[in-house]
């Protein structure tokens, strides 16, 4: 399952009246070793980001806050779209898949990396993503 885009569970403890708490974990519940964490946030609802894929790159993506929408393209061409709604839902996403990542005006997202940061790691024009 680790070379297709699925959901993981992130499990919360907590209440409604204390708060919650979430955990990552690099080899528990994140299925590789955590080299890098980053966010974004403040991104306007109307623009798409993404656009890209990676070569090696593996993530973790978590809606910290506000609903994130993937749209994930294989090498083969089949899309998958995932919604991120919920702090407690991570999004697997294996190297060699195309994404577009639509933001609520809310919504901060959590990337949990395999990879220390490597521009040459990037695809960054559909056209050649799909000749791969």
């Amino acid at each position: 399952m680790k070379n297709n885009p699925y959901l993981i569970n992130l499990s919360s403890i907590g209440s409604s009246s204390l708060g919650y708490i979430t955990v990552a974990e690099g080899m528990e519940n994140i299925p590789f070793e955590i080299k890098r964490v980053y966010w974004t946030y403040f991104t306007p609802n109307d623009v798409e980001r993404g656009n890209h894929a990676h070569k090696k790159l593996e993530q973790v993506i978590v809606a910290v806050s506000g609903v994130i929408k993937f749209s994930l393209e294989d090498i083969k061409g089949n899309m998958i779209e995932f919604v991120l709604d919920s702090p407690s839902k991570g999004l697997y996403i294996p190297s060699m898949y195309w994404r577009t990542i639509k933001f609520s005006h809310n919504a901060v997202l959590l990337c949990l990396a395999s990879q220390h940061y490597d521009e040459n790691d990037y695809i960054r024009s559909l056209n050649l993503f799909r000749k791969k």
